[in-house]
């Protein structure tokens, strides 16, 4: 069964979203107030003071932490050529992998964004498990339970019964293949379109409008994307549903 907060659980809630741009907006804010040192230390500040409030919380710092070193990164590259539209760097150069990362991975009939939704809330047929070798051993446990359990032979021809049909992974059923490859276009061609325009003002060291971009084309066109590909992950789950295929399996008549 497909559930939509347990995806968004894995994903860090729209809470991790929005704790990832206060750092961006801070730096934004500080530097056009009192110049690249003081947005430095406001994105600096801003990085910790998020992964603080999780850890009085008791939450999750996973993301939080990654939050605070990327960060890091940024603003370090920042001070060593003081330059602030190099803050921006970072986040160019993982748009630019993400987005060809994406789109490379239709090519080869693996599209992302089916890897980790199965990956996250599998359907009932198209689990991970049944292409991946860390599932070996369980897989070797079902076959030697239906080989202990085989329905015995006909008295009459001493012929066994065939073994059901094996389960039919996503990558086989057509309708998901097209869907996952189609969303993962949708997300690839965010991320270049992130570059396209990031890069032309950074290109131009406008800081300001470039952090604006950053933001305008980072959480919420992320949170569209996201409710898009939840609403249509959803629907095909419930086309592989068992609901779905009854009606097939009824005998005519």
């Amino acid at each position: 069964m497909f559930d939509r907060h347990l995806v968004l659980e894995q994903l860090g809630g729209w809470r991790g979203m929005v704790d990832a741009s206060l750092p961006t907006v801070a730096f934004i804010v500080a530097n056009s107030i009192g110049g690249l040192s003081t947005g430095i230390w406001a994105a600096l500040g801003a990085a910790v003071l998020v992964f603080a409030l999780r850890l009085v919380r008791r939450e999750s710092v996973q993301q939080a932490f990654s939050g605070l070193f990327g960060v890091a990164i940024a603003v370090g590259i920042a001070a060593a050529s003081g330059q602030a539209r190099d803050f921006f760097v970072p986040g160019l150069i993982r748009n630019a992998a993400l987005g060809v990362v994406l789109l490379g991975s239709i090519a080869v009939r693996w599209p992302l964004v089916g890897v980790i939704a199965e990956f996250l809330a599998p359907s009932h047929l198209g689990s991970m498990a049944s292409h991946s070798v860390p599932g070996l051993r369980s897989r070797i446990g079902r076959v030697n339970a239906q080989l202990h359990h085989r329905p015995p032979p006909d008295p009459d021809t001493g012929a066994r019964p065939p073994d059901p049909e094996p389960e039919r992974h996503w990558r086989d059923d057509p309708r998901m293949l097209r869907a996952y490859s189609w969303l993962t276009v949708l997300w690839g061609a965010t991320f270049l379109v992130r570059v396209v325009v990031q890069w032309v003002l950074y290109r131009a060291d406008e800081v300001e409008l470039l952090g604006t971009a950053s933001l305008v084309l980072g959480l919420p066109v992320t949170a569209a994307e996201i409710v898009l590909t939840l609403w249509v992950v959803a629907r095909l789950h419930r086309h592989r549903g068992p609901a779905a295929d009854g009606p097939e399996q009824r005998p005519a008549g």
